[in-house]
């Protein structure tokens, strides 16, 4: 089999889909691996580096391409790099199909076949998989350096010859992955932190990290059975927000991670709850992707309102291109070679993981909920 993996094209994108480290992996597995000249560069990774690992460097991206049995990436492909994707190869990158189905329906035309990162289930076996964690975890990280580097303030207590300065107070929506990751990176930066979830059952985990679990109590079932937060009933988003903005008006950092079925961002912080805050204040909402959780979040930009400053990063783990890069080709290189025998790659749709990753194959849509959401515009095949 053989592997290529392009050159990001998208602007700012600073990781690549393999490293060295598993380009010897698979290598040592029989599979053929080709990367485009100059694709590691923005992870600091040098085109000999690759040659080292038993990687050929493709300065023709096209003939590659054509050559390609799959083609991995960071992001989905553009329009015209679909177009140079020949008929039956295979495909591996975040594709959020249900809301990208522009991209199904151009795949499908291809007739690839496409695994799509952020569809693998998470299930046990498939947890050195899974890119969403991977990738979350950075993002947490990162919205704290962030934060603490926006605020006009201290993080942690000092004892200082002028007086003591008392710690930032950090607010965290959301106890997934990134919120996790939010909550551990500022109590180690010394800051007091404060966390809520809808679901009641991740206060063991907020705890142990040291912050202080705020929630609402609620007899509803909070998470879908593939561990998401689902949507609640009117009245407990009722009770939910006046939490939020009582919590907001007293902290200094407030991060935002809430996504419903990890997709859909609700709006938590009202226009009104950011009047309320302290100038200098900062809030980084992670679910911009979705839309975000502040009704004055702009994805991809920072606003300001009366001294508060809210950031709406996107791609946060292209920031840290060196560790990104390296986790996100670990989960790529878990996933080739679980399905790796006898020298081949076995696409096995019986396979719980195979099952749920695959959006498109032989001119026909796997994936049950990209299937609804085109049948739903009257354009299922």
């Amino acid at each position: 089999m053989k592997v290529f993996v392009p050159r990001e094209c998208r602007e700012g994108e600073r990781r690549v889909a393999l490293v060295p480290e598993s380009v010897k992996k698979l290598v040592k597995a029989g599979v053929t691996v080709a990367v485009e000249a100059g694709a590691g560069a923005g992870s600091f990774i040098a085109d000999s580096a690759y040659v080292e690992a038993g990687a050929s460097v493709a300065a023709d991206p096209s003939a590659a391409l054509s050559e390609a049995d799959l083609v991995l990436r960071v992001h989905a492909p553009t329009s015209d790099e679909l177009d140079r994707l020949h008929p039956g190869v295979m495909l591996l990158a975040p594709l959020a199909s249900t809301r990208n189905l522009d991209l199904v329906r151009k795949l499908l035309e291809r007739r690839v076949t496409a695994f799509s990162t952020d569809a693998i289930p998470r299930i046990s076996r498939a947890q050195a998989m899974d890119v969403l964690s991977s990738m979350a975890s950075i993002a947490g990280y990162k919205a704290i350096i962030m934060a603490a580097d926006a605020l006009p303030r201290y993080f942690p207590m000092l004892m200082t010859a002028a007086g003591t300065v008392l710690p930032a107070k950090v607010f965290v929506i959301g106890a997934g992955v990134a919120g996790l990751q939010a909550i551990a990176t500022a109590r180690r930066l010394g800051a007091v932190v404060e966390a809520t979830d809808t679901r009641p059952a991740v206060k063991a985990e907020i705890e142990s990290l040291g912050a202080k679990f705020v929630g609402v109590e609620t007899g509803e079932e909070a998470q879908d059975a593939g561990g998401y937060a689902k949507e609640l009933s009117q009245e407990f988003y009722r009770r939910q927000g006046e939490l939020i903005a009582q919590r907001c008006a007293a902290s200094d950092v407030v991060i935002t991670t809430a996504l419903i079925g990890g997709v859909v961002a609700p709006k938590l912080i009202t226009a009104e709850t950011v009047d309320r805050m302290r100038p200098g204040s900062v809030i980084v909402d992670l679910a911009a992707p979705g839309g975000g959780n502040c009704e004055l979040t702009r994805p991809g930009e920072m606003v300001e309102r009366g001294g508060v400053k809210i950031f709406a990063p996107l791609n946060l783990p292209s920031e840290l291109a060196f560790h990104g890069s390296l986790l996100y080709s670990r989960n790529l290189t878990a996933f080739i070679t679980a399905f790796w025998k006898d020298g081949a790659f076995r696409l096995d749709l019986e396979d719980d993981i195979l099952r749920e990753a695959t959006v498109t194959h032989d001119g026909k849509v796997i994936h049950g909920a990209t299937a609804q959401a085109l049948s739903k515009e009257g354009a299922a095949p």
